[in-house]
């Protein structure tokens, strides 16, 4: 079985057709929780493979995008207003179905 890690994607794109492309591409594979940040959830593989697709879209010397993975324990807390509409919980456990 593969381990599912949680991971925060945010980049800083400089110009605003490459930033729309790339929202629009991480908004199908990750949750935004800012305009800039998103967590993904997945293995490591389709992490890779999610973070090589969003390299091709970015300028390397003008842009920047960064993951940093998340414990797999530790203190997971949110202050202040939801993301998530309410009633919606994010467990972050893979689905059963």
């Amino acid at each position: 079985m593969t381990a599912i890690n949680d991971t925060i994607i945010c980049y800083d794109i400089s110009h605003p057709r490459r930033l729309g492309r790339l929202f629009r591409y991480l908004k199908k594979h990750a949750i935004p929780m800012q305009h800039s940040v998103f967590l993904f959830t997945g293995d490591q593989r389709q992490l890779d493979r999610c973070l090589e697709q969003a390299a091709r879209l970015i300028e390397p010397k003008e842009d920047d995008l960064r993951a940093y993975p998340l414990p797999a324990r530790g203190l997971k807390v949110r202050l202040g207003r939801p993301v998530l509409p309410p009633g919606i919980l994010w467990s972050g456990l893979p689905s059963p179905w």
